[in-house]
């Protein structure tokens, strides 16, 4: 899918400015891109500070992902409508609105309020260790029955609206390394709540291959970084002076992690 469209974009190129400048490298195509970004906090920026002022209760970040790709590669045009707090429904009621048929470039995150991150993470810290592990496969029951079809929508809507567009679907990172001495969560609820992260993200990544989108697989490259592991954190832990900033990534985790996964699945 991704390869048919660069070959379209190329051969309209070549009609107006020759052969050679068509098949240039996808990256200096990218100016020429209308690119809107869609989806939750972790597209948002939540945690990564820096927040503009239109943009109110939703927390969007120059120190976001898609902003970042703003800055960096500067497409003809860029709208963030990515709020923290979305669910599926609140994309397709509340985002897709921003998309339309000249649209090229769309990304989106979203899934983790839908099966209830927040409120897993505060029975995880606040009720122990049998809760936690309860809530995350409740969680995951609901991953496994509802989130396909939530996604699908979510993405006809966007097909609908954007047919000709490039479309990343980016992931969450797992919050944890394991096997290592860290207070807090006991080690059986963090095992537990990366094993909720990865079964969303794998439903995620199906549904976005089914759908013909690219999936921008963010896990990988935070290894290392997580909470409890030894190396710079790019994701914040708990923090009770800032509820809203935890578990989310840094402005580290969105310039150091997000940005160049994105980056290489945008093209």
């Amino acid at each position: 899918m991704r390869r048919s469209r660069l070959a379209t974009l190329a051969l309209t190129l070549a009609a107006s400015v020759g052969v050679t400048l068509s098949l240039a490298a996808p990256a200096q195509a990218a100016p020429s891109d209308r690119y809107v970004a869609l989806g939750d906090s972790y597209a948002s920026g939540v945690g990564a500070d820096s927040y503009t002022s239109e943009s109110g209760n939703c927390l969007r970040s120059t120190n976001a992902y898609p902003a970042l790709y703003n800055t960096n590669i500067k497409p003809a045009s860029y709208r963030s409508v990515a709020c923290s707090g979305a669910t599926t429904a609140d994309v397709i009621n509340s985002q897709l609105s921003a998309l339309s048929s000249t649209t090229t470039l769309v990304s989106v995150t979203v899934g983790g309020n839908d099966v209830g991150f927040a409120n897993i993470m505060s029975t995880c810290v606040l009720q122990g260790e049998t809760q936690c592990v309860a809530a995350v496969q409740s969680a995951m029951n609901v991953a496994r029955t509802s989130m396909p079809g939530r996604l699908a929508n979510v993405y006809n809507g966007i097909k609908s609206r954007s047919p000709s567009a490039r479309v990343v679907v980016v992931g969450y990172p797992v919050f944890y390394q394991l096997g290592t001495t860290c207070v807090g969560l006991s080690a059986t609820s963090r095992a537990k709540i990366n094993e909720g992260i990865n079964l969303l993200d794998d439903i995620t990544r199906t549904a976005a291959v089914s759908a013909g989108f690219t999936f921008a697989d963010v896990r990988s490259i935070f290894v290392g970084h997580q909470l409890c592991s030894y190396g710079t954190k790019w994701l914040h832990a708990l923090n009770v002076l800032s509820l809203s900033k935890s578990y989310h990534p840094t402005a580290a985790g969105q310039s150091g992690g997000y940005y160049p996964v994105f980056r290489s699945a945008a093209g």
